[in-house]
């Protein structure tokens, strides 16, 4: 019985450490751009639909709720979310920059994370140098961050 209660306390406390990790996320693209250049970080934009695709549940579940995934976006990227939800209304400026992006990248599935470099040009207008793209990645933050990272360093 006490092996059990031990058992029982573990595994909730695996979950609340999970689910306590307070990430940063932008949904406009507009605020996250200078956070971005100004530290010179990519953008890591999510493609989600975060109330009706089972996959992006999955993948937030997995590895975005984990301290790991935490400590590399911190160091590493600006987050944005681009969500497509069909339960809860959006901003209509924000619904239209999502659909404006997702035509951008060509984002045809979800969940759908690009990683991208914003570069100002001469015009004064701003570019995104395409890093990678990925979904979601089996086996946990580490794999999915490993996968992540390889567009990171190709640059």
């Amino acid at each position: 019985m006490k092996n059990c209660l031990i058992a029982f306390l573990l595994i909730c406390f695996q979950t609340v450490k999970s689910q306590s990790n307070n990430l940063v996320w932008y949904n406009d693209l507009n605020k996250a751009l200078p956070v971005s250049i100004k530290n010179d970080k990519p953008l890591l934009l999510f493609f989600t639909g975060s109330d009706w695709c089972g996959w992006c549940m999955r993948l937030k579940k997995e590895v975005f709720n984990y301290p790991e995934f935490k400590e590399w976006t911190d160091s590493n990227v600006v987050m944005v979310e681009l969500d497509f939800p069909r339960r809860k209304k959006l901003d209509s400026i924000i619904l239209n920059q999502n659909r404006e992006l997702a035509r951008v990248f060509g984002v045809s599935g979800y969940p759908t994370v690009w990683l991208v470099k914003p570069q100002i040009l001469e015009s004064s207008k701003i570019n995104f140098l395409k890093l990678g793209k990925l979904g979601y990645v089996a086996g946990g933050p580490e794999k999915w961050i490993s996968v992540a990272q390889k567009f990171l360093n190709q640059n």
